[in-house]
């Protein structure tokens, strides 16, 4: 429950603390401060707008039902819905409170078996997870791409950057099942594919994180996506393979290898800490078993486009009748309610630990 006077008391020490000249002489500590303030600022304007906009649509059905006008009625109710659905969305968002559901993520994108089927599959949910970035005011870097064969990729890896994009994306790690009829088969037969997902937040330098460089294998090589003539002429592109975890990040953004490789470790680090963030969660090992295999049995949802339509999370039970919409980006349903399972489990966990 959002406690107005704590909020109120809390902002104004950050105020304060911005205030303060000495604060940047320290320009992460600043940043962090600065953003924690931004994101307690805009958490208490939506508070009030949606108090504002309920005290006026209550008066407007109080008039509409006076004067006996049913058009006023009926649009100060849609005003009400709307201001309902949005506080559902703040409450769902209250629940980020995780260490690291503020940061800007990652969002790994690998096909599973079944070639060109698989490839484009992976294609289509990296232009999701874009357009859901997008319509949330969020920016995208594609930082890797490997590109198929034929059509779609074998991989690719995107930094999501935007308030609690780690939060709200986390969810969404796991493979993920398509059922279509195949444009690649021209005896048109329904083709099942499948493409794993796996998300890991982008950590500042205040996180401290060892890595041995005897532990890693740098491998250079030609970017094979889109990325001007440079790139693809010259070895610029970075692979580095963690040894002891098996962990490969790759980053083929910019010209220069020296900064593809910066990139490369900051990516990296990342992996490691949202391993060690794993460790502590009591999802783990359903994580896990998710990641394992990119096939039959694991796959957290399925979007069926033949021989009807529906998407369906298999572990909250969503459902939208309207896979077009979930892969132009309308993923805020199943996110919320992962959410609110997550943290019912988390708090069952803690009640069945207290006892």
């Amino acid at each position: 429950m959002f406690d107005w006077d704590v909020a109120e008391g809390r902002l104004a020490e950050l105020n304060n603390r911005a205030e303060d000249p000495a604060l940047w002489n320290d320009p992460a500590a600043a940043q962090k401060v600065m953003r924690e303030r931004n994101q307690l600022a805009s958490a208490m304007e939506g508070v009030q707008k949606l108090e504002a906009e309920v005290t006026d649509a209550m008066e407007l059905i109080a008039m509409a039902e006076a004067d006996g006008d049913a058009a006023m009625a009926a649009e100060a109710t849609a005003s009400l819905r709307a201001a309902a659905e949005e506080a559902k969305r703040r409450e769902i968002e209250s629940l980020l409170s995780g260490e690291a559901d503020g940061n800007d993520c990652y969002v790994e994108l690998n096909s599973g078996a079944g070639g060109t089927e698989a490839q484009d599959w992976a294609e289509m949910l990296m232009r999701m997870y874009m357009r859901w970035a997008e319509q949330h005011g969020y920016k995208v870097q594609v930082m890797e791409e490997s590109e198929g064969e034929q059509a779609g990729i074998k991989s690719a890896t995107l930094q999501i950057s935007g308030p609690n994009a780690y939060g709200w994306l986390k969810t969404e790690a796991g493979v993920h099942r398509l059922v279509r009829i195949s444009p690649f088969d021209a005896n048109a037969r329904r083709q099942t594919s499948f493409a794993s997902v796996w998300v890991y937040p982008v950590v500042d330098d205040s996180i401290e994180i060892e890595i041995n460089d005897a532990d890693l294998k740098v491998d250079t090589y030609r970017a094979s996506g889109a990325g001007g003539q440079h790139v693809n002429k010259t070895e610029s592109a970075i692979r580095i393979t963690h040894m002891p975890t098996g962990i490969i990040v790759a980053c083929q953004t910019d010209r220069s290898q020296h900064r593809n490789r910066a990139t490369a470790m900051a990516m990296l680090k990342a992996r490691l800490y949202e391993a060690e963030l794993q460790r502590r969660e009591a999802a783990t090992a359903a994580q896990e078993s998710a990641k394992t295999d990119i096939g039959w049995g694991h796959q957290i949802r399925n979007y069926v486009l033949a021989p009807y339509q529906l998407v369906k999370d298999l572990r909250t039970g969503v459902e939208k009748g309207n896979p077009d919409a979930v892969l132009d980006g309308d993923l805020d349903a199943f996110m919320a309610a992962a959410l609110a399972a997550r943290a019912g489990a988390t708090r069952s966990e803690a009640s069945a630990n207290a006892r």
